[in-house]
């Protein structure tokens, strides 16, 4: 059991959590489920979460104000339920610092294979997986892939989500390299982006403020017209 990665389930539809429940369980993971966002804060301390599946349109507190709140507990990663067509919503929820989205319907073998991804780099196992563990230097900052770690110019650790780390590494593995949204969405999620789908924009946007990098004239993480992102530092490992 302890070696099953276990999902807490958040949704007010009872069919939807009935079925992620099954279908998950017989997929080897254990599941804990809860009707709204005051379930989940009751559930929350009570489990060691590898994972959340969120669903945003909820009644009471809505699933934006739980992943808010979730956020200031813990990076554990947020798969977030959204409903077809509300991208306000999705773009919201990627900015507080969810790691992906699934839009209602959905086929839930789409949605294991999302979050066995975001396990996998969670995990450490992902596409972007570094061997050499050794610290990455770039101006001023220190990213240590054996603790999954940043560090500001002063030292002070500085608090990354999982995909906010693959994000990073990803560029610094490509510095002066111009990554295209879809080579970044394909490194980070497996998959291409759709044509409106701005979830890697948000992910450099999250990225930016923890590394201090001005959006509107950023130094670090820069913005290539029609093409994508590009690290302009150089690169030191030590």
């Amino acid at each position: 059991m302890e070696n099953q990665p276990h999902i807490l389930v958040v949704d007010d539809d009872r069919e939807i959590r009935e079925l992620l429940a099954r279908f998950l369980e017989k997929q080897g993971m254990r599941v804990s489920a809860a009707r709204d966002a005051r379930e989940a804060r009751r559930l929350w301390p009570l489990g060691r979460y590898h994972l959340v599946v969120l669903d945003i349109m909820m009644p009471g507190e809505s699933g934006l104000d739980f992943a808010r709140w979730l956020r200031g507990q813990s990076n554990v990663p947020i798969v977030m339920l959204t409903a077809m067509g509300e991208e306000t919503d999705r773009i919201v929820g990627l900015e507080l610092g969810a790691d992906d989205y699934v839009p209602k319907p959905f086929n839930p073998r789409e949605l294991l294979a999302r979050v066995r991804a975001i396990l996998r780099r969670a995990n450490g196992e992902g596409p972007t997986v570094e061997t050499d563990q050794r610290p990455i230097r770039f101006s001023g900052w220190i990213l240590e892939p054996s603790r999954r770690r940043l560090l500001s110019t002063d030292g002070t650790e500085v608090s990354l989500t999982g995909g906010e780390y693959e994000l990073l590494l990803a560029l610094l593995e490509r510095p002066n390299r111009v990554l295209t949204r879809d080579m970044l969405m394909d490194l980070l999620r497996g998959r291409q982006a759709g044509p409106f789908d701005r979830a890697i924009d948000v992910a450099v946007s999250r990225l930016r403020r923890k590394l201090e990098d001005d959006g509107r004239n950023p130094n670090l993480i820069k913005t290539v017209r029609g093409g994508g992102y590009v690290l302009a530092t150089t690169v030191e490992r030590s």
